[in-house]
């Protein structure tokens, strides 16, 4: 018999609608049942594509023993933190608070009067294993602590939400000058840091050390050469899907090579935009072109709705056949030997085992996770090679298929007459912030590669937010299947306003008016470049409205409208898998005064940064979007030029510049280029303005 989350329309909620358990969601009648019972909460949070959440899920989720005592003795809730990451943010640092470290999925325990967390883990087991307790011992201590020892859950609650209270609440300094030199110097050793764990892409990071490559640091080398690794372990690594384009969400080793096979929405974004940008730095690697490219496609193929925007993500797991009782991870990527020699003459295999790391042992379960031994362009015997792997995963060839439908579920992934592989399910809802960090790549790529259909897919994607994510007059995060859901977060409004301003530069280089994706696709009419100016002011004056923290600076995570069910309102400025709203939001406030002449938005900027400079000193490795921010507020430049210009500006790596079109400039005039609230002298050649250029992205 189904639970209340049946009635939900996250995918992640609705793979535990058949659990036992009773689960409620996130919801007012949730939170009372819960005090007028004096039932813990227990607040089970994660998301669709989640190994261990799955796991969980078929495991101790699934257990009747443990949903019994669950149900009479807790109040459980579910949590997609897709969906709430207000929600998220909040309990993992609790988490993090309790046991020194996170990640999901999230199990806490909370009192119900005030939603204060005393308890707290990842995965539990059924039976005691890997150094856990089995998951009902745990409940049945959990229940009798909260009934028994009454004054140690007081202090532990008092101690708890000081905590929280505390570093929701940050002192605010002036900015030291040497602020951005520490910055830069701490994240390029965090870069270039080698470790025996897993490898993330930590784009965030990565982006602010390319940055600091242009200054005449110590590090200045150093910065070059890990940027380029970082480029090069993502487009030649086993992070990367070489048959088939898209980034998997990390490598479970050091050498980049074994992934977890989830693919994301938001690392693909971020690395497209990265690799687009390494590229522009004069780092033209092949293999670089060749990932953005197989990214797009994959973007086209299989996560781009017949609306235009984005799905979420793609599940690591995926069934061997229809019969398979549970999915196994990387079913859908990985190859046998014995499968590679069926499929490939002698000569494609062996120049197959020559460049990529193919053995008949395999690296992954006794199969082969294909990762690049060498940099360059791969030849047509590879190219080869790999289109006939792409052709047996899915059916057909990578030229004759354009769109690949989603299993939206693992129903539908067993049932669906595929005609290669099963695939791995797709989570179809679109989430802005992500939508925006892909939107973002696209038109970065657009812009240095000269890739029009790159802007066309980004615009798509955000002329269907524009139309659709706003309902009475209030921006939303989500989209279900044309159905907005859920307020808009302060990532939301961030990555979209900057998505908007990346589109509003890409198109003044591109030129306006008709513009085409592809041989069998229409020549569409682009908006104009101050379209999505326009656009950018309009949801920055909204998010400035309910998000804006008068007397602290910077942005809360949630509008001061809908924050009462929260034990304190947070202001993001740490980075993750995803960069900070805060950090973003400031470098959204430079380029806007810049572009709009509006020196308000200048003095939020150097207020934010004021306010969040305690933890810049403290913890550079924190934070690296607020240096990318300081950077922007120190060596903003404003270049007035021509359209064509513009475009070649565009190609290269100006990580500070911001540009407008000038058409009426005197004759023998190449440009203006101005820094903070003076300009140069006019420059007479497209040599004397680079040379300006350049010299005003150093001067802070």
């Amino acid at each position: 018999m189904s639970n209340r989350l049946a009635q939900t329309q996250s995918l992640y909620l609705r793979k535990h609608a058949e659990n036992p358990i009773d689960w409620w969601p996130w919801s007012d009648e949730a939170l009372e049942t819960a005090r007028r019972d004096n039932k813990p909460v227990f607040l089970s949070i994660g998301y669709s594509s989640c190994h261990w959440c799955t796991v969980m899920e078929g495991e101790a989720f699934s257990d009747n023993a443990i949903a019994q005592y669950m149900n009479a003795n807790f109040l459980p809730i579910k949590v997609d933190r897709e969906e709430r990451p207000d929600i998220d943010s909040l309990y993992m640092q609790a988490l993090q608070m309790m046991s020194g470290q996170g990640g999901w999925p999230l199990n806490v325990f909370l009192t119900p009067d005030d939603l204060v967390p005393f308890y707290g883990g990842t995965y539990f087991p059924v039976e005691p294993r890997y150094g856990r307790p089995g998951f009902l011992q745990v409940l049945q201590a959990i229940r009798r602590f909260y009934d028994v020892d009454k004054a140690k859950l007081r202090s532990v609650k008092e101690e708890m939400l000081e905590n929280l209270q505390q570093s929701a609440v940050l002192p605010a300094s002036q900015l030291s000058e040497d602020l951005l030199h520490k910055g830069l110097e701490t994240n390029t050793a965090v870069i270039a840091s080698k470790h025996p764990g897993p490898s993330f892409p930590m784009i965030p990071y990565a982006e602010l050390v390319l940055r600091g490559v242009r200054f005449n640091f110590e590090s200045k080398s150093d910065a070059k050469q890990v940027c380029t690794q970082r480029g090069l372990d993502l487009a030649l690594g086993g992070i990367y899907d070489h048959v088939a384009g898209g980034f998997h969400r990390y490598t479970v080793d050091p050498t980049w090579t074994v992934p977890h096979f989830e693919k994301m929405l938001y690392d693909n974004g971020q690395i497209v935009e990265y690799l687009a940008n390494l590229w522009s730095a004069g780092v033209q690697e092949p293999a670089f072109e060749r990932a953005i490219a197989g990214t797009v496609q994959w973007l086209k193929r299989e996560m781009t709705a017949p609306a235009g925007y984005f799905y979420a993500a793609q599940d690591a797991d995926s069934f061997a056949d229809p019969n398979a009782v549970e999915p196994e991870e990387g079913d859908f990527y990985v190859w046998s030997f014995s499968e590679l020699q069926q499929l490939l003459t002698r000569e494609e295999l062996a120049e197959l085992q020559q460049h990529f790391t193919v053995t008949a042992g395999g690296n992954f379960e006794g199969r082969n996770v294909l990762q690049r031994r060498d940099a360059g362009k791969l030849s047509h015997t590879l190219e080869v090679a790999l289109a006939k792997l792409f052709a047996a995963r899915y059916g057909a060839s990578p030229a004759s298929l354009e769109t690949f439908p989603p299993a939206r579920n693992n129903l539908e992934a067993k049932t669906l007459n595929w005609p290669g592989r099963i695939p791995a399910v797709t989570d179809t809802k679109m989430i802005v912030a992500w939508n925006s960090l892909m939107i973002s790549g696209l038109a970065r790529a657009g812009a240095v590669l000269q890739q029009p259909e790159y802007l066309q897919l980004a615009t798509k994607a955000t002329q269907f937010i524009l139309d659709h994510q706003w309902v009475d007059g209030r921006f939303h995060r989500l989209n279900y299947d044309g159905q907005p859901a859920v307020m808009a977060q302060s990532e939301d409004y961030a990555l979209f306003i900057k998505a908007l301003l990346d589109l509003h530069q890409a198109a003044l280089g591109m030129g306006n008016g008709a513009m085409g994706m592809g041989h069998r696709e229409e020549m569409v009419q682009l908006p104009s470049a101050n379209f999505w100016l326009e656009n950018a002011l309009k949801v920055q004056e909204e998010f400035d409205e309910f998000f804006w923290s008068i007397e602290l600076g910077g942005y809360y995570n949630t509008p001061n409208d809908s924050s009462q069910e929260l034990l304190v309102r947070e202001r993001s400025y740490t980075d993750n898998a995803t960069p900070a709203a805060n950090g973003i939001a400031i470098a959204n406030l430079v380029r806007l005064s810049l572009l709009s002449e509006n020196l308000e938005y200048l003095d939020k900027t150097e207020q934010t940064l004021q306010a969040f400079s305690s933890i810049m000193n403290r913890a550079p490795q924190a934070c690296p979007s607020l240096f990318t921010a300081l950077d922007w507020y120190q060596n903003h430049t404003l270049i007035r030029t021509s359209s064509d210009s513009i475009a070649a500006l565009n190609a290269q790596y100006l990580p500070c510049a911001v540009y407008q079109q000038q058409t009426d400039l005197p004759a023998g005039i190449a440009g203006l280029v101005c820094q903070g609230l003076t300009c140069k002298e006019p420059a007479r050649s497209q040599e004397q303005l680079w040379e300006q250029l350049q010299q005003s992205q150093i001067r802070g």
